[in-house]
């Protein structure tokens, strides 16, 4: 049906299709991107209004994550089954991890495919302030999809070679960054926990 829908409009098709597997459709968003750019190379499409368009439907899709679990966060969070695994303890660490990290999180998770949805919808259940949001994905947008965009447009005789190597390259940064922030954020509780039960044996001494 994408296929079908690219070929007779492909600037409705791609951005249907970008905005449908940002949401969940298991298409990974490269695909649409990189045909948008192999259209754009054979003079199918303006490379331009090609690229606006993929940019336009990457983003919809994660603002429709962030803001589903803005609107609707709370009642998943009070389902018996997600509230057996993620307590009111767990979900103010994990509301605090994102108040002091939350940029870091959504800027890594961008490269993730498996983690995207999940790390944009706990965005916005735990109230990620919008701009934090918009500025951490955007600049995660901004060089990823003219990337794609532009490897397709410019190496299409060698593209699945070159994209292999990019989605290697970028795996290997978001799990690195994603790896930094646990650890810092591991070492940040470490210290606080340390911090607060000290507190009793200071009170202890001094009495």
């Amino acid at each position: 049906m994408i296929e079908r829908l690219i070929a007779s409009s492909p600037y409705i098709g791609l951005y249907v299709a970008l905005c449908l597997g940002g949401v969940g459709l298991p298409l990974p968003e490269e695909v649409p991107i990189v045909t948008a750019g192999v259209l754009a190379h054979h003079g199918v499409v303006r490379w331009w209004l090609a690229l606006a368009t993929c940019i336009a439907g990457v983003l919809t899709g994660d603002l429709v994550l962030y803001w589903t679990g803005r609107r609707w966060g709370d009642r998943v969070l009070d389902l018996p089954l997600v509230a057996r695994f993620l307590d009111v303890k767990r979900r103010d660490s994990l509301e605090a991890s994102y108040r002091r990290n939350g940029m870091l999180i959504v800027f890594a998770a961008r490269h993730v495919m498996g983690l995207r949805a999940a790390a944009f919808v706990t965005a916005g259940i735990v109230r990620l302030p919008f701009w934090k949001f918009i500025v951490a994905d955007g600049s995660a947008i901004a060089y990823g999809v003219p990337l794609n965009f532009a490897i397709a447009y410019f190496f299409t005789a060698h593209l699945r070679v070159i994209l292999a190597d990019v989605r290697r390259v970028e795996s290997w940064l978001a799990l690195v960054l994603l790896a930094g922030g646990a650890a810092w954020i591991s070492v940040t509780l470490w210290r606080r926990s340390r911090q607060v039960l000290s507190e009793p044996l200071r009170t202890s001494r001094c009495s």
